[in-house]
């Protein structure tokens, strides 16, 4: 079944709607992670994007100069206002800095009966900053997990999730015992992102709560370019969960999208730091769905 079967806008019969993602993240003002990349990821893939802000940052490309927490109710209420009225197909959660931030948004997508949630776990910046308390990593894993349909850790991430410290997860033979050890947390699935490791390679591990596990692979890309690069994975996996595709080619299109978004975006120069990717590579038309 292709997109364009499902999701061609119906001729001379309106009204219709577009595919909906909702992201709950952080602000980038260097633009190439957070809401940001969420939002550019969303329109290349031909959704449109809702945001709901949980903090407010001050970085570039060379790293994260200070960061503002919103409070708990404003977070609530750009929610409510964006779920009541428009709706979304999809929700994309990335930076949750807090514990109270981490229980607003559980109770949310609880409330709404939101099923099609990707949760991107940041808790360190691709220039090496921490951006989530530690306390708040053992609400996010008791009162979110539950409310999820997958997370994607890189393994820093995984390792703060485990209890373990930050590059103590050090070759591809764990990515088994890693995936195992956040199922056994409570996420329904997990996607194990291995790009940090060394070699040539790079691979990913799919992991089921059912014991289906699936590598995916590919050459690594030659880039110093990687700045967003789990906020734009964790977005194109929602973008096409909203789209109606089952998690495994989710994963595996958000993968292929993102593997073309670094490639588009390995020459060129934005800042003095670790780049952004090339989201707009490949802009796809808005999709329509015709309603009723």
């Amino acid at each position: 079944m292709t997109d364009s079967t499902v999701f061609a806008a119906a001729q001379g019969q309106p009204p219709g709607r577009y595919v909906r993602v909702l992201s709950i993240a952080g602000s980038d003002s260097g633009g190439g992670a957070g809401i940001q990349a969420d939002l550019k990821t969303f329109a290349a893939l031909g959704c449109y994007g809702m945001t709901a802000i949980t903090a407010i940052t001050a970085q570039n490309t060379q790293g994260v100069r200070a960061i503002h927490g919103v409070p708990p109710d404003i977070l609530l209420a750009q929610i409510d206002a964006v779920l009541e009225d428009i709706g979304a197909d999809a929700v994309k959660i990335g930076m949750l800095h807090a514990p109270e931030v981490v229980r607003v948004v559980a109770d949310a997508i609880a409330r709404h009966r939101l099923d099609r949630v990707v949760l991107d776990p940041v808790m360190v910046a691709t220039s090496g900053d921490r951006l989530i308390a530690e306390e708040t990593v053992d609400v996010l894993v008791r009162e979110l997990f539950p409310h999820v349909a997958v997370i994607t850790p890189n393994l820093d991430e995984a390792a703060l999730l485990l209890g373990r410290p930050v590059g103590a997860i050090a070759s591809a033979d764990e990515l088994g015992a890693v995936a195992g050890g956040l199922l056994a947390l409570g996420a329904p699935a997990v996607l194990v992102k291995g790009g940090h490791l060394p070699g040539q390679t790079v691979t990913d591990l799919l992991a089921l709560r059912d014991g289906t596990r699936h590598a995916l692979q590919s050459p690594r890309i030659a880039t110093s370019n990687g700045h967003g690069t789990g906020c734009t994975l964790s977005s194109a996996i929602a973008a096409h969960l909203a789209l109606g595709l089952p998690l495994r080619e989710a994963v595996e299109r958000g993968r292929a999208y993102i593997l073309g978004a670094i490639a588009a975006g390995a020459a060129v120069r934005t800042g003095q730091g670790a780049g952004p990717l090339n989201h707009g590579f490949a802009p796809l038309a808005q999709k329509v769905l015709p309603v009723g």
